[in-house]
C-alpha cells in the first residue's frame, strides 16, 4: 500500500505539560486503522496535529508526501475530513443543510452552493442511510442519527482520509455497530482511508486492520489487532488484568477485563 498520511518524529507540549516526544505514525492508503490508548495519552491532540489544526513543536506531518504545513486550509480540507467527538450547531439546521457544510472547501469565490453540491450532499446522506431525513431538523434526530449526518457532512468534502474522534462514544450497542459497519462499507466500496480513535478495544479489534497504541508520548505498538491487543499490553498500558479471547465470527481478539490483583496477593 502507498503511505497517504504520516507523522514524523512529532514533539508537542501544552504549557507546562509535555505530551509527545519523537512520535511517528503512518497511515496507508485504503486502510482502516484505530488509534487506541489510555485517557490523557493525547489521542485527540494527535488527530488535530494530523489535520493541521495544531502545529507540532518539531517534526512534520506529510499528506501524500507533501508537508502539511505548506498546504492551505482549503487544500487540507479537500483531502482530510474530521468527525469530532462532539458536534454542535448554532442554529436549527436541516439535515441537508448540515451535510452541505462539508462542501465549503470546494465552493467558488462567492461560496454559494450549486445544484451539483446539493446532489453530492444528498448522495452522501444516502451513503449513511439518512437521505430520507434531508428536510428534517437536526435537533429532531437521535444521537445515532445525528452521528450519521456528521459523517455525511465529512463525506461531502470528498476526502481521501476520514479521521474520527470516538465516533461511537455516546451511542448504544446497536448504533455503535451501525457506525462501524458504515465505515467498513465505505472503505470497501470507495477505498476511503479511515483512522478512528476508540476506547472500545473490541470494536477497534473487529473493524480495524491495524491498530496504533499511544502511550507515554509515543506510539508504543503498531500492527494487526492480535499483535497489539495482548494480556501483557493491557496490563501494562491500562493497569488492569484481562483475558484475551477470540471473536468466534471474525477471529479478532476479544478483551474481557478484570480488576488488577492487589500487590502482594490476596490474603
Amino acid at each position: 500500500m502507498t503511505e497517504i498520511l504520516s507523522a514524523e518524529r512529532i514533539a508537542f507540549a501544552y504549557p507546562g505539560r509535555p505530551l509527545f516526544r519523537d512520535l511517528s505514525l503512518s497511515l496507508e492508503e485504503g486502510d482502516v486503522a484505530g488509534l487506541i490508548g489510555p485517557n490523557g495519552s493525547g489521542k485527540t491532540t494527535l488527530l488535530r496535529i494530523l489535520t493541521g489544526v495544531l502545529r507540532p513543536d518539531s517534526g512534520r506531518v506529510l499528506l501524500r508526501g507533501e508537508d502539511l504545513a505548506g498546504l492551505s486550509g482549503r487544500s487540507r480540507a479537500q483531502s482530510l475530513a474530521v468527525v469530532p467527538q462532539e458536534s454542535r450547531t448554532l442554529f436549527d439546521y436541516t439535515v441537508l443543510e448540515v451535510a452541505l457544510m462539508g462542501r465549503f472547501a470546494h465552493l467558488g469565490l462567492w461560496g454559494m452552493e450549486t445544484r451539483e453540491d446539493a446532489g453530492i450532499a444528498g448522495r452522501c446522506l444516502a451513503e449513511v442511510g439518512m437521505d430520507h431525513a434531508a428536510s428534517r431538523s437536526l435537533n429532531e434526530l437521535s444521537s445515532g442519527e445525528r452521528q450519521r449526518v456528521y459523517i455525511a457532512r465529512a463525506l461531502t468534502q470528498q476526502p481521501r482520509v476520514l479521521l474520527l474522534d470516538e465516533p461511537t462514544s455516546f451511542l448504544d450497542l446497536k448504533h455503535r455497530l451501525q457506525i462501524y459497519e458504515i465505515l467498513a462499507r465505505l472503505n470497501r466500496e470507495t477505498g476511503l482511508t479511515v483512522l478512528a480513535i476508540s476506547h472500545d478495544l473490541n470494536l477497534a479489534a473487529r473493524y480495524c486492520r491495524k491498530l496504533h497504541l499511544i502511550r507515554d508520548g509515543a506510539i508504543s505498538a503498531s500492527g494487526a489487532p492480535p499483535e497489539v491487543i495482548t494480556g501483557s499490553v493491557i496490563r501494562e498500558v491500562y493497569g488492569t488484568d484481562a483475558e484475551i479471547g477470540k471473536d468466534p465470527r471474525t477471529g479478532s481478539p476479544f478483551v474481557i477485563p478484570y480488576p488488577a490483583a492487589p500487590q502482594g496477593g490476596v490474603s
